[in-house]
């Protein structure tokens, strides 16, 4: 069931290639051989996150309408996880730190929107960015690593996010926000908002 607020709700649409994600893996290279905290990093995946909100339909038509969609995933390509509640599971697997990474000014989807508003007659928004799922070997402080990891501050430091150009946010250990996508850009969990920075 799709919770509703006063002004509509929120879900999350998680889209995984099935397959070797050849981004990820060459970050992953990079990260490993260049990257003083990449040194422990044990696996790097990247999804696409879109989020829409506003008046919508029951889980099974709000599946059947982004599986048909080419705005969104190719079934054929891609699997697509709905989270529809914060007290939902995600694809974000225990012990993986999750960074956030958006196109500062960018990240409304109009085409995806105008094509709900022509298939189901109901106007929401659709907001899309990028997680970056982190997993490092054991020992250390991964939350402190994945900070590191994030935003690109000189050839040594950072690899995620362009601070000139996109905002971040990284995910508390075991608490994936719902809404997530302009809710807190650059925010720092429990710290201060930040702009590009951690």
């Amino acid at each position: 069931m799709v919770q509703s607020r006063a002004d509509g709700a929120t879900v999350q649409a998680w889209i995984e290639l099935r397959t070797d994600d050849p981004e990820a893996l060459s970050a992953l290279g990079v990260a490993r051989s260049r990257l003083d905290a990449g040194r422990s990093l044990a696996g790097l995946r990247r999804l696409r996150l879109f989020e829409l909100h506003g008046r919508l339909p029951a889980r099974a038509e709000i599946e059947a309408l982004l599986h048909r969609s080419t705005w969104f995933y190719n079934p054929h390509k891609e699997r697509c996880t709905l989270r529809a509640s914060s007290r939902e599971g995600s694809p974000v697997a225990i012990g993986e730190q999750a960074v956030l990474v958006v196109e500062r000014g960018g990240e409304r989807c109009p085409s995806a929107e105008r094509w709900w508003l022509h298939e189901t007659g109901q106007a929401i928004e659709v907001r899309t960015g990028l997680a970056w799922l982190l997993r490092f070997e054991p020992g250390g402080e991964a939350a402190a690593r994945a900070a590191e990891l994030a935003v690109v501050t000189g050839r040594a430091h950072g690899l995620l996010c362009n601070p000139n150009a996109q905002d971040h946010a990284l995910a508390a250990a075991g608490h994936l926000p719902l809404p997530w996508i302009g809710s807190e850009p650059g925010r720092r969990p429990g710290g201060a908002r930040k702009r590009g920075t951690t």
